[in-house]
C-alpha cells in the first residue's frame, strides 16, 4: 500500500496542476472554438471499503450501493475541472462478528484529463473515450456506533471509460480509489484510529456505470472535439513551399521563373523580355542575337583558321538545335516572308561548307485530316528545298523528310499551333 500512497500524491498533484495551468494557456487558444464545455455526470454501482476495520468485522465482498453526481467544465479539449458529490452505503457481512451500517458522504474538486485527445485516440475512433480524474475534498462517515460523525479529507483518483451514444449522451464506466486523511474511526464505527493522522491505508473503491449528459448549443463537446491536425498542416505547408520552389525554378536560366516564363526553353545567354520570350524584334522566329552573330561571322569576307572552324561549329549547333526554322500560315505550304532570313542562314552555312548536306523536315499542326497533314508537311519541306536550290544550293545536298503532325503542343491553342507549322533543318 505504500506505493499506492505515492501514486495518489503524485497523480493527484500533477493532474490538478495541469488542469489549472491549462486555464491560462488552453482557454485563451480555444475560447472561440465551437464546442460545448459543460456536462452533468451521474453514476451508480458498487463500493468496497478496505482497511481500517475492527478485528473480526467485515463488509460484503462487494457492497451494493454507490452513487455519484458531478458537474464538469472543460477548460480545453484536453483538461477540465469537476465538482462532484458521492454517497456510499455499506454494512456488515454475514460472517462479521459485529453488526453495523455505515454511510460515507464526500464532496470533491477534481482535475480531469481527456486521455483520448491527449494520446490521439481520435485518430482511430470517434465513439470510445477515456478520462482520468484526480483531486481532493471533504468527506464524512456516519455510523450509529459513533458518538458523532467522523469528518475527514479525501484524496481520489480514477479512470472513466466513455462510449458515445449520441452528440449529447455518453455511457460511462468508472473505477475510482479514495484515500481518506484524518479519519478517526474504523469503517464499522466500533474502534478509534485517531493516532493514524497521515496518508494511511484507508481506502474505499468504487466501481460504477452511468451516463454523461452534455450541455450547450454546439454539436460537439470538448471530449470529442478534434482540433486542427498539426501534422497535416505541416505537410500542407511543406507542399506549398515545395510548390513555390518548383515555381521559382528557372530551367533555361534566363532570369525569369518558369511559372512566369512563356518560353521556358529559350537559348541560354540570349536576351529575353520580362515574360521570358526571346527578343525577336523582326518576328522572324530567330533571336536577334543569333541573327547578329551570323551576320557578324558569316558577313565577313574572310575568316581563317580556328576562328572559322569555331564559327562553323557554333552555326551548325544553332541550326541543328532548332533555333533556325521556317514558319507557315494555316493550311499554307509557302513559308511566311519573315522566314526568309532563317532559310538564308542555312543557305549561308551550306555555301560556306561545300561538303555539308542538310535534312529538311516538314511539320503540320493537328488540325484536319492526318493524311492531308502528312502531305502538307511534305509540300512545305519541298518548297523550302526549292527555295534553297534556286538560291544556289545543289539539290542533291538537300534531303526532304515529312514529319507529319507535331503533337507536342496543346492543339486547342492557336498560338501554340503556330509554332509547329514549320520546317526545321539538320546539317551534316
Amino acid at each position: 500500500m505504500g506505493n499506492m500512497k505515492k501514486v495518489f500524491l503524485l497523480f493527484g498533484v500533477s493532474i490538478s496542476f495541469f488542469a489549472v495551468h491549462a486555464q491560462e494557456d488552453e482557454e485563451t487558444k480555444t475560447r472561440n472554438l465551437d464546442y460545448n464545455r459543460w456536462s452533468i455526470e451521474l453514476n451508480a454501482g458498487f463500493t468496497k471499503p478496505t482497511e481500517p476495520f475492527t478485528v473480526g468485522t467485515y463488509t460484503e465482498r462487494i457492497a451494493p450501493l454507490h452513487v455519484d453526481l458531478g458537474a464538469r467544465y472543460m477548460l480545453s479539449p484536453q483538461f477540465g475541472l469537476k465538482l462532484d458529490a458521492g454517497y456510499d452505503n455499506f454494512e456488515h457481512a454475514e460472517e462479521s462478528q459485529l453488526e453495523f451500517e455505515s454511510k460515507f458522504y464526500r464532496f470533491s474538486l477534481q482535475g480531469v484529463a481527456n486521455l483520448r485527445n491527449i494520446f490521439g485516440f481520435d485518430q482511430w475512433t470517434n465513439t470510445v473515450g477515456l478520462l482520468a480524474h484526480a483531486g481532493l475534498g471533504y468527506a464524512m462517515l456516519d455510523n450509529d456506533n459513533m458518538a458523532s460523525s467522523d469528518q475527514m479529507l479525501n484524496l481520489m483518483l480514477g479512470l472513466t471509460g466513455q462510449l458515445k451514444l449520441s452528440d449529447k449522451v455518453v455511457l460511462t464506466g468508472d473505477f475510482t480509489a479514495i484515500n481518506t486523511l484524518k479519519q478517526n474511526n474504523t469503517w464499522d464505527g466500533y474502534s478509534s484510529i485517531s493516532g493514524r493522522r497521515g496518508l494511511e491505508d484507508n481506502y474505499i473503491y468504487n466501481a460504477s456505470i452511468g451516463v454523461t449528459v452534455y450541455l450547450g448549443s454546439h454539436k460537439e463537446h470538448a471530449d470529442w472535439y478534434v482540433g486542427p491536425n498539426l501534422m497535416e498542416e505541416l505537410y500542407e505547408l511543406e507542399a506549398k513551399v515545395l510548390e513555390m520552389e518548383n515555381m521559382m525554378q528557372d530551367t533555361d536560366r534566363d532570369g525569369v521563373p518558369d511559372y512566369l516564363d512563356v518560353e521556358p526553353n529559350s537559348m541560354p545567354g540570349v536576351s529575353v523580355d520580362t515574360k521570358g520570350r526571346t527578343v525577336d524584334r523582326n518576328d522572324n522566329g530567330i533571336p536577334d542575337e543569333l541573327e547578329e552573330y551570323f551576320e557578324r561571322k558569316y558577313g565577313a569576307e574572310a575568316l581563317s583558321g580556328r576562328e572559322k572552324e569555331e564559327s562553323e561549329r557554333v552555326a551548325k549547333g544553332f541550326i541543328n538545335q532548332g533555333y533556325v526554322n521556317a514558319y507557315f500560315d494555316f493550311d499554307k505550304d509557302q513559308p511566311t516572308s519573315i522566314s526568309a532570313q532563317g532559310i538564308d542562314l542555312v543557305r549561308s552555312y551550306l555555301l560556306n561548307n561545300p561538303s555539308a548536306t542538310v535534312d529538311v523536315f516538314g511539320y503540320a499542326d493537328e488540325i484536319g485530316n492526318t493524311e492531308y497533314n502528312n502531305n502538307l508537311a511534305k509540300r512545305r519541306a519541298e518548297n523550302v528545298k526549292d527555295i534553297l536550290v534556286k538560291a544556289g544550293i545543289s539539290a542533291d545536298r538537300i534531303n526532304v523528310v515529312s514529319k507529319g503532325e507535331d503533337t507536342s503542343v496543346d492543339s486547342s491553342s492557336s498560338g501554340a499551333r503556330r509554332l509547329v507549322r514549320k520546317v526545321t533543318f539538320y546539317v551534316k
